[in-house]
């Protein structure tokens, strides 16, 4: 059986011998203004001192490169590759549609680092198709027709699906920062869930949309609609960053609510939500009439959700997890 420990030369030993990686905290001075970074180092297991191992240069100029970045704003490779990929254009017809020189994308690309105005720019334009169609309309005569009508096609589609509100992309994107992962069954009932709960507790919708009284439970049609078109996991598709950034625009009382509502149901999976939100009188009352099985687009009504979880409040005290987690505990006794 091969030894499978991490093994190299150590010139203090003078030997090969065992190493750790560990995390080690560097200053930097860079464009004239200093730095603290964090990078990893090979460490011998016998005498202590640093080791040179293959690769390591390159994770540290890496691991800093992502440091600074975040450090001071500027987007990331990945970002200009995402931003590439949702409105499908190359690097050139990229430059010359957001105002820069012809080779700025292909040099960043490369790992040169956009200055602070260059990077908002390409940030903006990975967040908003509104913001990307007004800098191709700009730059329209610098591009081909072909990559013009293209990228600007793009754009349109991706307009078109983010037909919900900002607040609910902002919660949406909230949910995801919290929990990874999320599939569109357990996104609509968290949806519900917090749309009840900040209603309770603040008087007011934390998003305008309706929710409908589909089959199995609560749905949301404008976001039921955006994720369908997210064929595979949305963390992983590239239009997914169009989510990013968002989040820091709720406020306290706005993440409060996704809080206790991420804390509590989202320990759940989304069969076992729905069948808390299916035995909801909100739900029960928008359905009546139709039979298990045949669809259903009545609206269940924000002020008979209000009204719902207020009574829940004052029974439970839902403004906290413990209040929360007794209501949960309580409707799925009384269900099975």
């Amino acid at each position: 059986m091969a030894d499978m420990r991490r093994k190299d030369f150590c010139t203090a030993c003078r030997k090969k011998t065992e190493y750790v990686l560990q995390k080690k905290n560097i200053e930097k001075t860079i464009r004239e203004k200093d730095y603290s970074f964090q990078i990893t180092v090979a460490v011998c297991a016998e005498c202590g001192e640093e080791m040179n191992i293959p690769g390591l240069i390159d994770k540290n100029n890496l691991e800093i490169d992502e440091q600074f970045r975040t450090a001071e704003g500027i987007v990331s490779i990945d970002d200009i590759e995402k931003l590439m990929k949702i409105y499908k254009i190359g690097k050139a017809p990229l430059s010359l549609a957001l105002g820069f020189g012809e080779v700025t994308i292909a040099r960043y690309m490369e790992g040169q680092i956009p200055s602070k105005e260059y990077s908002d720019i390409i940030r903006e334009a990975l967040v908003s198709p509104v913001y990307m169609k007004q800098k191709l309309s700009d730059n329209r005569m610098k591009l081909t027709d072909a990559a013009y009508k293209k990228a600007m096609s793009a754009a349109e589609s991706i307009e078109k699906l983010l037909s919900v509100s900002d607040q609910m992309l902002r919660v949406i994107a909230y949910i995801f920062e919290k929990l990874g992962e999320v599939s569109p069954l357990m996104l609509q009932k968290l949806l519900y869930f917090i749309q009840g709960v900040y209603l309770a507790l603040y008087g007011k919708p934390v998003f305008t949309e309706d929710c409908r009284a589909w089959t199995h439970g609560p749905v949301y049609a404008e976001v039921y609609n955006l994720f369908r078109d997210f064929k595979y996991n949305p963390v992983e598709d590239a239009r997914f960053a169009l989510l990013e950034g968002k989040v820091g625009l709720l406020t306290a009382e706005e993440k409060k609510a996704v809080d206790l509502v991420v804390q509590t149901f989202g320990r759940y999976g989304a069969r076992m939500m729905e069948q808390i939100t299916n035995s909801e009188i909100p739900w029960k009352e928008a359905r009546k009439g139709y039979d298990e099985g045949i669809p259903s687009n009545e609206i269940i009504q924000k002020e008979r959700i209000r009204q719902y979880y207020v009574e829940i409040n004052r029974l439970y005290n839902i403004g906290t997890e413990k209040g929360l987690n007794k209501y949960i505990e309580s409707i799925l006794r009384n269900a099975s």
